[in-house]
């Protein structure tokens, strides 16, 4: 029992816990809500209990088998915690949220049997294992947005979800066997020691799979378009997915960087195609105006951000990217029945000042030169950083650019122009303050950024000028906001460039049933 991972407990608990759902699938089963609560707080707890557990004995490893096996290390622990967590506060809220629905004891069943798989999918120490827990939750997921199956719309979102998702369960499949037959081994841990000497030819083209089936897993673009319908489900699977079962993509490569990192190719892919749907997606979610899309939205350039992350080699940022999007993504669609309120309770500014190009220029000067003060000064106390550490910095700091700009429009008061400045210098702290401890905590155990050769330098670059020139875009906006072109082209980016309805055309979405 001593090399049990305490967390591998979990899942069998909250699957007990769902089975007594199978009796009472309609209103108000009772005290069985209550008990599926405590189940979620016993996951809770046996994950808090892993964590001291991997603080004590260190990493562990239970196998039933060459191809089954569970292993608890600082990704698995981290990720566990997470879900249980998670999961937890999304069946505390939704005990009162679904109160007396007509399938009510259904979602809770459904809902626990989701965070078992989950927490099965982020314990995998086989592939088999893997894949069987990604395929599990794509079928509980696939249940739980059809909630509600009279609603054609909510019919058309999980067939497009179940497309996309099962898509990506093929391409994981296949990689798989290719790993399994090209390195003899599906246990992750001998995967990866043994990819040290390289890859033959069929475990790099599972690495492209791997790709592939994060990127679909993710919803990244143009496949994205399914993600910003499942508001037909409940809240609570809302909040579910977006805070926790979207993540899985990027647990597949943070798992498998290990492997993923050997092929400077789909690392290329990766950053190319994170750092255009961060783009895309935030573009789009800009013009929403309903709450509820424009936080599906942020998740699709959420996911591209983290999948540009990956791309770049900082595995360790990217799993504190995921842990923060999840908690905060939760808190938001969870809180988003009172967003309105909450908006129209607060003062109102007044006018914005509408920064020049010159204001702009200098707004940018000054950010970057901020930044590279703090830089600098956190590479004298904590050593030097990589050139996609920085250059992944350079693109946050864009962001903030856009509020400094502000503060040195002319019309700005002089309290604007310091608190915008105080802003810019608070980012970058807080960026390298939190990229040491994320390297502190998760680096040991993940593959550090490959040194730059031309095509990452390439990719660097173009990424950099990307996310730049839109920043700059976006902080020149009101300067040709009424202009005749920009009421179109806001039409256009509202409904996503119309991808989504091109695959619902090619899917058959917009037929009506018989």
């Amino acid at each position: 029992m001593t090399d049990l991972p305490l967390i591998a407990l979990a899942p069998p608990v909250l699957l007990a816990a769902a089975a007594l759902f199978l009796r009472r699938p309609g209103r108000r089963p009772g005290v069985l809500p209550a008990l599926a609560e405590a189940a979620a707080l016993i996951a809770l707890a046996l994950a808090l209990a892993g964590l001291g557990q991997l603080w004590l004995v260190g990493p562990l490893q239970l196998a039933a088998g060459p191809a089954v096996s569970v292993r608890l290390d600082a990704v698995s622990a981290t990720m566990a915690l997470l879900v249980a967590f998670v999961g937890w506060i999304v069946l505390r809220y939704a005990r009162r949220y679904l109160d007396g629905e007509p399938r009510e004891g259904a979602f809770h069943g459904l809902t626990l049997a989701a965070l078992a798989a989950v927490l099965v999918l982020v314990q995998a120490g086989s592939l088999p294992v893997l894949v069987v827990a990604f395929a599990a939750t794509g079928l509980i997921l696939r249940q739980l947005l059809l909630f509600y199956p009279d609603r054609p719309e909510a019919r058309r979102a999980a067939a497009k979800f179940t497309r996309v998702w099962v898509a990506g369960d093929l391409a994981l499949l296949l990689a798989a066997g290719l790993l399994w037959a090209g390195l003899g081994t599906p246990d992750i841990a001998a995967l990866t020691a043994a990819a040290a000497g390289g890859l033959p030819g069929a475990a790099q083209a599972a690495v492209w799979l791997l790709v592939l089936a994060a990127a679909l897993k993710t919803a990244a673009f143009p496949l994205h378009g399914w993600l910003t319908e499942v508001m037909e489900a409940p809240t609570p699977v809302s909040a579910l997915l977006h805070a926790g079962i979207i993540n899985s993509g990027g647990v597949l490569l943070i798992t498998l960087s290990g492997l993923v990192q050997h092929s400077p190719g789909a690392m290329a892919v990766l950053a190319g195609l994170g750092g255009l749907t961060a783009l895309f997606g935030a573009a789009v979610m800009l013009t929403q105006s309903a709450v509820k899309t424009a936080l599906a939205w942020s998740t699709v350039a959420q996911m591209g951000f983290m999948l540009l992350q990956c791309g770049l080699g900082l595995w360790a940022l990217a799993l504190l990217h995921i842990v923060a999007h999840s908690l905060y993504k939760a808190h938001a669609f969870l809180a988003s029945g009172g967003a309105v309120r909450a908006v129209n309770a607060l003062r109102k500014p007044g006018p914005v000042a509408v920064p020049g190009p010159w204001a702009v220029a200098r707004a940018f000067a000054l950010a970057l030169a901020l930044y590279a003060a703090v830089a600098a000064v956190f590479t004298l106390v904590a050593g030097p950083k990589s050139l996609q550490a920085l250059a992944l910095g350079a693109m946050l700091i864009f962001g903030v650019s856009y509020l400094i700009a502000q503060g040195l429009a002319d019309a700005a008061p002089g309290a604007l122009t310091r608190r915008t400045g105080l802003a810019s210098l608070a980012t970058a702290l807080a960026y390298f303050g939190f990229q040491v401890l994320a390297q502190a905590i998760w680096g040991p155990a993940l593959p550090a950024a490959p040194v730059p050769g031309p095509l990452e330098w390439a990719l660097i670059v173009l990424a950099v000028l990307s996310f730049g020139i839109v920043a700059v875009a976006q902080a020149l906006f009101p300067l040709w906001a009424h202009h005749p072109s920009t009421a179109g082209l806001r039409v256009h980016l509202a409904n996503g460039l119309y991808l989504n309805a091109l695959f619902d055309r090619m899917t058959g979405g917009f037929r009506s049933p018989a």
